[in-house]
């Protein structure tokens, strides 16, 4: 009961700082629809991860008791994320370097196209505020570090529900045993009074 608690709190702690970074990402991405230009991997990687992984923690909150059941491999999917996290955060890395205060300098505003410094130049409506989109990716990438975290919590709290559920499984088995035998030695109590009073 306590593991299925601790397992929702954390699933919507998930959702809701997942929300974030598929909000903010998808402005940049929708810039970059606009200006008929590719989005770029370090911010598609992690606007994909963390759209999959929102779908994920929603199916898994509502269906909980599918998820307790099939524990080990929320674990397993839980964990594939948590590489997934890792490597968006990798691609993003260049944002953690960057001064918001004065976004004006470095390859990641070099490579924003229309959010950095080819926006600004052709003076283009999405780097009106160019520290904004600076801010938004920082903050982009530092919830994604935190789902990386919450991710591996929730990991290892599906290896405890799976566990728990192997011990339900156990003590069933062992009373449906128990009660079967009780059972039989009823019966066979039964029929040799009936025999005895037969002979009798």
């Amino acid at each position: 009961m306590l593991g299925g608690l601790l397992f929702s709190f954390w699933r919507i702690v998930e959702i809701v700082t997942l929300i974030p970074i598929i909000g903010m990402l998808a402005w940049f991405v929708d810039g970059f629809d606009d200006n008929n230009q590719l989005t770029p991997s370090f911010i598609l990687v992690l606007f994909i991860v963390s759209i999959l992984a929102c779908a994920w923690a929603l199916a898994t909150l509502i269906r909980l008791g599918s998820t307790r059941r099939s524990a080990l491999f929320v674990a397993f999917i839980d964990l594939c994320f948590v590489g997934a996290f890792i490597a968006a955060d990798y691609y993003l890395r260049g944002i953690s370097d960057a001064h918001c205060s004065n976004f004006s300098t470095g390859s990641i505003y070099v490579d924003l196209g229309p959010f950095g410094y080819y926006g600004r130049s052709s003076g283009s409506k999405w780097a009106i505020n160019i520290n904004k989109n600076c801010a938004m990716l920082k903050a982009s990438w530092a919830l994604g570090i935190m789902n990386t975290v919450l991710f591996f919590i929730t990991f290892i709290l599906a290896l405890f529900l799976h566990r728990h559920q192997q011990a339900v499984v156990v003590k069933e088995v062992r009373r449906s045993r128990h009660s079967s035998r009780r059972g039989h030695s009823r019966s066979g109590s039964r029929r040799s009074s009936s025999r005895r009073r037969y002979y009798v």
